[in-house]
């Protein structure tokens, strides 16, 4: 966007100067000397401070297996807690445990991604929000299986248990907001490839829970013995991986490509202190007014992806739908393959990127479309009810969710200069929890 709010296309038109970069390169700007007065705090994004540098290769793919595990740990741990749902239903039967937990860790979530835009988003601190985020991952994720060890042993009605893990369910919530704005807000800083990489890593972790989800079935017995079993299997895994996000972050910092990138950064923020001094008070919010304003377009497309995804999944794909030949099979199924779709969707984007935010946001308006159609799959034509109708909606819903959130995570942050890429990052992800939280509302009030 330019500050009139122009598709990049048409700035590229007006200035021949500005070259759009392709997915894995940032895009070459070369800045005009002599400024008119129109140009704004934010008009030459992603400035080549290094352009005479070339930036080092990511050999063997490191960088991007590194970021792709991280987008897959710091979805797990809600996914641990949401797929293990069966098993606090067991224990605690007169709660709605999965809507409780929806609101608990959006809310949590939303609340100190506002404390960091406002107050610490300009510090450039990621590298400890992201540390102290996997920290309290690990601690929340222990919560649960320790607590059944020494208290729960698999009770039912000990409500105290169920306040103490509404209470993990929050801390996570706090970790995501600390890991996920940290993470997206330096993949922001990165090449396209490696938002794209994040990105792809959250669908992933949707993936891994489902395999083992499917594992669970197949393998425990669907008692509370086979529940309390499958339980404690996600919260290990889940450690497990906080485990790896961590060693492989850290690890990162060494790595040539990703050295470069952090460098580029500093020179640009080193450059904008000595041109307008410190972002501080007034100037401060006023530039983070105009990077909200940059990246409007892409958060209303983000909300409206998640409003449609989560007023129909999952609550549409396992309370309303039956199947007479696959039975209680037929909701895990839908939920994989639906899982499935949206990795397919946000890994499409290595392969074509629609670069104009309007075309993106257009697709995200259409997405209402799924809303007749899986009406009618509950109240339509026979043909409709069955099991393939169903099927190809739940994988369309999923392929549509997962390339336009990819395409607007990845467009949003490149749309201001790089030194402001990692607190666009985090207004996208503020917009993508107001999107889950609306979303999570929506289904409460079931419009399908």
């Amino acid at each position: 966007l330019t500050s009139s709010s122009q598709p990049i296309s048409k700035q590229k038109k007006k200035n021949p100067q500005i070259r759009m970069g392709t997915a894995g390169d940032p895009a070459d700007i070369v800045t005009d000397p002599e400024p008119g007065p129109e140009t704004s705090l934010l008009l030459n994004t992603h400035q080549g401070l290094s352009s005479t540098t070339k930036a080092p290769s990511d050999s063997f793919h490191l960088a991007y297996i590194i970021y792709f595990t991280l987008g897959v740990g710091f979805l797990l741990p809600w996914n641990a807690f949401i797929t293990a749902v069966d098993y606090f239903s067991y224990l605690y039967p007169s709660t709605a445990v999965d809507r409780i937990f929806a609101v608990v860790y959006m809310l949590v979530g939303l609340v100190c991604l506002l404390v960091i835009i406002v107050f610490y988003a300009h510090k450039s601190l990621a590298s400890f929000r992201i540390n102290l985020g996997l920290s309290l991952f690990v601690i929340a994720l222990l919560v649960v299986p320790v607590l059944d060890l020494v208290y729960v042993k698999g009770q039912v009605g000990l409500y105290a248990g169920f306040d103490i893990t509404s209470g993990a369910v929050g801390l996570a919530g706090f970790a995501d907001a600390l890991m996920q704005g940290g993470l997206i807000g330096v993949a922001g800083e990165m090449p396209e490839r490696y938002m794209q990489a994040v990105v792809a890593g959250t669908a992933g972790s949707g993936v891994l829970v489902s395999l083992l989800r499917i594992l669970t079935k197949a393998v425990y017995p669907q008692d509370p013995n086979g529940l309390r079993k499958s339980a404690n299997l996600y919260f290990s895994v889940g450690i497990v991986v906080m485990v790896i996000c961590a060693v492989f972050y850290n690890v990162a910092h060494r790595l040539p490509v990703i050295k470069y990138h952090e460098e580029r950064k500093n020179e640009a923020l080193i450059k904008e202190s000595q041109e307008k001094g410190s972002l501080t008070g007034p100037v401060w919010r006023k530039t983070l007014w105009q990077i909200v304003k940059r990246v409007k377009s892409h958060g209303f497309g983000i909300i409206l992806i998640y409003v449609v995804t989560l007023s129909i999944f999952p609550g549409y794909i396992t309370e309303d739908v039956h199947s007479e030949l696959l039975k209680d099979w037929y909701s895990v199924l839908l939920i994989a393959a639906y899982n499935v779709f949206d990795l397919v969707g946000k890994s499409l984007t290595a392969l074509y990127m629609v670069q104009d935010e309007k075309i993106a946001v257009g697709g995200c308006i259409a997405r209402l479309l799924f809303y007749p159609l899986f009406w009618g799959c509950l109240h339509g034509p026979m043909f409709l009810r069955t099991e393939i109708p169903v099927t190809i909606l739940t994988c369309l819903l999923g392929l549509t969710n997962g390339y336009l959130t990819s395409v607007l995570m990845i467009l949003a942050p490149k749309s201001v200069q790089l030194q402001h890429s990692e607190t666009a990052g985090i207004v996208i992800v503020l917009f993508l929890v107001i999107g889950l939280a609306s979303g999570s509302v929506v289904a409460w009030f079931w419009v399908i």
